[in-house]
């Protein structure tokens, strides 16, 4: 069994992570840590988890972490993680950060929307954690940028359609909804029920730190700059993402062309399911689950191709492709902890 620790064990990714560790078979969750918790048991935070998850929180110690824990995931708020992960790495431990510290190549991308990066040269060896499109090196690193929700969408569509040539990418627009979870636990009067019950609106319209994380890959996998619009929104629903991207097509294509290129690029890979063209993705089918559910028509009018992804924002969007990157990371079989039944309804 292989030890696992989660720091920042009570947000919602963190306990996301709790939930679906707690259910893995070749794990033993051994540690939990909490600033705002400390010396409280889980499962009095998350009573949900009452009679699955006895540990106790504590405060975030590095010697105890690297005691206890094989593998640590650190779900804490952007900025936070570079200031713990480097120590991990140090110690052999194999780390799967969800903050956006070690997501970027490009130091001055990630500095341009957050803040001076302090942990530089663990940053090299970091590898993107898009489960899907760099298995190979995940599985051979020690630590792992997991991706944010709204690249997930995002780039899981376009990857094999830019790869291919389908794309005129000087024209792609992102249109993205989230649920309310996205925006953390804490107390924000942007989040609060009264605020977001019957609403649904724009924010950072072009202008969200998540649109670098996304360009930087787009342009790796198209050989040259790739920029996007990109428009997210905050939808009154607790968890689940609908992405719906806009782009020209750089020649005339047959619906069976796209799906023969979405197909080929993801056999073999279970959590990518390929909707039939009349039938688009409902972030209701998805939800809890570790599923990325794509769809796409072709605008023949106007050779346009529309596609649609559908997640749930905790899961695909953050815990689950990082349990996912960590079945990678040590070898086992990636839907190991991860193989839940959806919902039907």
């Amino acid at each position: 069994m292989t030890r696992v620790g989660v720091v920042g064990a009570t947000g919602y990714a963190g306990a996301e992570l709790v939930r679906i560790l707690s259910g893995h078979p070749d794990i033993e969750l051994a540690v939990l840590t909490s600033r705002q918790y400390a010396g409280v048991p889980f499962s009095e935070i998350y009573p949900a988890m009452s009679g699955k998850v006895g540990i106790v929180c504590e405060e975030y110690s590095t010697e105890s972490i690297c005691e206890k824990a094989d593998v640590v995931f650190t779900a804490l708020p952007h900025k936070l993680s570079m200031a713990y992960v480097p120590e991990l790495i140090q110690h052999g431990k194999k780390v799967v950060d969800l903050s956006a510290d070690f997501r970027f190549t490009d130091i001055s991308a990630y500095e341009s929307c957050y803040q001076p990066h302090t942990a530089k040269e663990i940053n090299e060896k970091s590898v993107y954690g898009l489960s899907e499109v760099y298995f190979k090196e995940i599985k051979k690193t020690s630590l792992v940028g997991n991706p944010g929700c709204y690249p997930t969408s995002t780039l899981l569509p376009l990857v094999p359609l830019i790869k291919e040539g389908f794309l005129n990418t000087d024209t792609i627009i992102v249109d993205s909804k989230s649920g309310i979870s996205g925006a953390g636990r804490s107390v924000s009067l942007t989040t609060h029920f009264c605020e977001v019950n019957e609403s649904l609106k724009s924010y950072k319209v072009a202008a969200h730190r998540h649109c670098p994380e996304m360009e930087e890959v787009l342009s790796k996998e198209a050989g040259k700059q790739v920029s996007i619009t990109f428009v997210p929104h905050l939808v009154p629903v607790t968890r689940g993402m609908l992405t719906t991207i806009y782009a020209s097509l750089e020649r005339q294509a047959a619906p069976d062309e796209i799906k023969n290129c979405m197909t080929s690029f993801y056999s073999g890979r279970p959590f990518v399911r390929i909707r039939p063209d009349d039938k688009p993705p409902d972030i209701l089918h998805v939800r809890g689950t570790n599923y990325c559910d794509i769809g796409w028509k072709v605008d023949k009018k106007n050779n346009r191709l529309i596609l649609m992804s559908a997640i749930d924002n905790l899961v695909k969007g953050a815990a689950g492709q990082a349990v996912q990157n960590m079945n990678i990371m040590l070898g086992l079989d990636e839907t190991k902890g991860l193989d839940t039944v959806p919902f039907a309804l």
